[in-house]
């Protein structure tokens, strides 16, 4: 169906007349006419109040023009399972389960992958067929993608392991050796450090996703050590529970 039909069937079906729906949407009668006939589209502002007020996606109300999946999951998206923000609004990138009320649901890849792995087991397709599968396929959504040149899992997990040879020759007193990195999102890890000068300062995106892992001191005591890594940086850590009192050790360029 085209946008024209589509808005004109949302409208019947609400039962509501030209000007009642222009109301709603802050437009003239005209405007909701033209759209009917096919002679103009809603704008981009107007599509959004459209799509809140019919409880229906952007992408149907244009005909589905999009394949979409969920940038964290890889699921396929339809209006029944796709998130919202806050406000009301379709977050059309992700699904219901992976972003809810303006949360991020997931900051740790095998975490993810855990939760995947036994919804998507069946006769047709073992666990470990589903756990290659989305080992391979998760770095590339958007979510994730923070190593764009390493395509596949196997790549990826050379770097990894690379990267953990790096930071356990750094020797850090009391920090055990690092065997595990997850993807983690930077909202999630990105600690405030107070600097010698009192300055306060964060070191990662919020958006961008990292490497990284929480490790209890050998020495015991109340303090974790955080590690965080990509390409171009190692960062380490230690803080209290929740991220309280954090002190950088190390934030060394690669």
């Amino acid at each position: 169906m085209e946008t024209k039909d589509i808005i004109l069937e949302l409208r019947n079906k609400a039962g509501l007349s030209q000007d009642e729906l222009a109301e709603k949407v802050f437009v003239t009668r005209q405007a909701v006419s033209r759209w009917e006939h096919g002679e103009t589209i809603p704008n981009t502002e107007t599509l959004k109040l459209l799509s809140k007020f019919f409880d229906v996606s952007i992408n149907t109300l244009l005909g589905s023009p999009r394949q979409m999946i969920c940038q964290c999951c890889g699921m396929p998206l339809e209006d029944s399972n796709i998130s919202k923000e806050k406000d009301g609004f379709f977050n059309e990138d992700y699904c219901k389960w992976c972003y809810a009320d303006g949360e991020y649901m997931y900051h740790d890849m095998d975490d993810l992958i855990d939760v995947c792995v036994e919804n998507m087991t069946s006769e047709e397709f073992s666990s470990e067929q589903v756990k290659a599968y989305l080992q391979e396929m998760l770095p590339k959504l958007n979510y994730w993608k923070q190593y764009k040149n390493l395509s596949g899992a196997e790549r990826f997990d050379e770097f990894k392991r690379k990267l953990m040879d790096e930071i356990n020759e750094l020797h850090i007193d009391g920090m055990p050796k690092v065997e595990k990195l997850n993807a983690l999102v930077g909202g999630y890890v990105n600690l405030i450090y107070r600097l010698p000068n009192g300055n306060e300062v964060k070191f990662l995106d919020d958006g961008v996703t990292y490497l990284g892992n929480q490790l209890e001191c050998e020495f015991g005591g109340d303090r974790c050590f955080g590690i965080v890594a990509n390409m171009d940086f190692i960062l380490i850590s230690t803080y209290e529970e929740n991220g309280e009192n954090p002190e950088l050790i190390v934030y060394k360029k690669r």
